[in-house]
């Protein structure tokens, strides 16, 4: 069954979420074959704003796939703890429907969410228009991760962005 990514923009959209696709889904989008089955965003994590992605994916039939209050990820404080004593680098939401995709919320960027906001390309979807971090914030994101697979990407990015005449 395909898995209904145009679904769960739709849930963000309608919400006024501002949010930024990173991850396997945005090298997709920018022409770099990736195999993936989830969506990695970036969201604003201020209070309010992270309480609004919270309640449109919840209400939608998402729920968080720890063992926690889906609101707790609104809380700097708690994050911070999850960052700290679970080195969790993302909250993780399952759609119960299992339509749509698992969605993987950044708790800590290395790039700020403003600055992936304003650097990052508009795709149209399905009627809306998506958020993807430019391929440079890509590629940024993808070194601080470190891991084989990211450095991987890395290469393969930087080669996309040879490709269309940009400088690392």
């Amino acid at each position: 069954m395909p898995v209904d990514f145009i679904g769960l923009f739709g849930v963000l959209a309608a919400a006024n979420v501002r949010f930024v696709v990173v991850g396997g889904l945005a090298m997709l989008l920018h022409g770099v074959d990736r195999l993936t089955a989830d969506v990695d965003l970036v969201v604003d994590l201020s209070p309010e704003s992270a309480l609004d992605v919270v309640d449109a994916l919840t209400s939608s039939g998402y729920r968080p796939l720890a063992p926690v209050p889906a609101r707790a990820l609104a809380d700097a404080e708690q994050r911070a703890a999850w960052q700290r004593d679970r080195g969790m680098k993302v909250f993780s939401f399952w759609d119960t429907t299992n339509q749509r995709p698992t969605v993987d919320v950044m708790l800590d960027p290395p790039v700020p969410f403003e600055e992936l906001w304003a650097g990052a390309a508009s795709f149209p979807i399905g009627g809306i228009d998506v958020r993807v971090a430019s391929i440079a914030h890509l590629v940024s994101l993808k070194q601080a991760a470190g891991r084989p697979k990211d450095q991987e990407d890395v290469v393969r990015l930087l080669a996309k962005l040879r490709a269309r005449g940009g400088s690392p």
